[in-house]
């Protein structure tokens, strides 16, 4: 595909198309931004009200699997970089194989936090009135599992929606669309990624190390 192929028509050349699509990207993982930092303080105003409760409640939670769940998106995101940085260097070998080492990392993600879903569930600790775990039932221990379950579940969504960037990515990749001189969409897909792990880098110390 040719530069110009690439171009749109109201860009007057794919210098300013790139920065207008690095800008748009910035806007949209800021905006993702400000919504995961209103759940930041929620979650900072009921941990003050309900310190105790809080860490009684963290100590439920697994920190193995969460420890597990780290390092697995922390390597997605290094395989993201190795394979952004082939196409920039013109070795677009190493980019497919690590676009598909990272979806894999992304559903061993999912399917991690699955396996501690589903184990929270058999102790009767869902969300909101329907907490049933009777070792803690005070209002502080509810409202955190309430709070784990929606920031979890929401950049578990976030994750999901990610996988299928990369996927569409992978696709593009086999097609060889990307080079040296045009590589944007990986770019930005890889951006979206980056973000992604980095929320799960502030929700793992807030429910799984802060004992």
């Amino acid at each position: 595909m040719t530069s110009s192929t690439r171009l749109r028509s109201w860009f007057e050349d794919l210098e300013k198309q790139t920065h207008a699509a690095r800008l748009g990207m910035w806007a949209f993982i800021a905006s993702e931004a400000l919504l995961f930092t209103g759940l930041f303080a929620l979650y900072a105003g009921y941990r003050t009200t309900y310190p105790q409760a809080f860490g009684e409640a963290a100590a439920h939670t697994d920190l193995v699997l969460g420890s597990a769940m780290t390092f697995v998106l922390v390597t997605s995101s290094f395989a993201v970089a190795v394979g952004l940085g082939g196409v920039r260097e013109n070795r677009p070998r190493w980019t497919m194989p690590s676009l598909l080492t990272a979806i894999v990392l992304g559903f061993v993600f999912l399917g991690l936090k699955a396996t501690e879903y589903a184990e929270h569930f058999r102790h009767g600790i869902f969300p909101g009135h329907y907490y049933r775990f009777a070792e803690l039932s005070e209002p502080g221990a509810r409202i955190f599992f309430t709070l784990y379950y929606v920031m979890t579940g929401l950049h578990a969504l976030h994750v999901i929606g990610g996988i299928a960037l990369l996927a569409a990515l992978a696709w593009s990749t086999h097609r060889g669309r990307w080079t040296a001189g045009y590589h944007t969409p990986l770019e930005l897909g890889g951006m979206y990624w980056h973000f992604v792990d980095v929320v799960w880098l502030f929700l793992w110390p807030l429910f799984y190390l802060l004992r």
